[in-house]
């Protein structure tokens, strides 16, 4: 079995907002994004084209990646102190039709940090925060500002990886 990897090239803002219009909730938004992304690679008849998307929500509302610093800390301050879920999905395409899917929503409860801790966050994060819609990464700093995770590690990395390769195992792409 070989493996590449490849970003698709998608429009998630056009697509997210299409979804919205359409009266999808977020979990349903992710797999829309994830199964664009999948369906956006090029791959010989026959590959399996593995596709994942986030999206985080937080009362009611939608997040997307920060542009910048500043946005990342009105992010950060929205979420302090407050439960958010990560609504996590991928998806499998074979000649562009989809064979499986799952979304996975686990739950992070930000713990009420002080604005010096933030500002001491954002600085030891840099930009690396940028490419996270929660602005952080659990395998960095971010740990610190959680007082409890419910969900499965992975999907909050981005990947279901239990569902995905129980879903693997059922197409026969690895032992059972």
């Amino acid at each position: 079995m070989r493996a590449d990897f490849q970003a698709a090239d998608v429009d998630e803002h056009a697509i997210r907002d299409r979804c919205r219009a359409q009266g999808l909730d977020a979990s349903q938004t992710a797999r829309a994004l994830a199964r664009a992304k999948a369906g956006a690679i090029t791959a010989p008849p026959g590959a399996l084209v593995i596709g994942a998307d986030q999206i985080l929500t937080c009362n009611g509302t939608w997040f997307d990646k920060p542009e910048n610093r500043d946005e990342a800390r009105r992010h950060l301050r929205h979420l302090r102190g407050q439960p958010h879920v990560l609504h996590t999905a991928v998806v499998m395409m074979r000649d562009g039709c989809e064979i499986w899917g799952h979304v996975a929503c686990p739950v992070l409860h930000m713990r009420d940090f002080s604005d010096s801790f933030l500002e001491h966050y954002l600085h030891g994060e840099g930009d690396a925060i940028l490419a996270c819609v929660g602005c952080y990464r659990l395998e960095g700093m971010g740990i610190q500002l959680f007082s409890r995770i419910e969900g499965e590690y992975s999907a909050i990395l981005g990947l279901p990886m239990l569902a995905l390769l129980e879903a693997l195992r059922g197409q026969g792409i690895i032992l059972q």
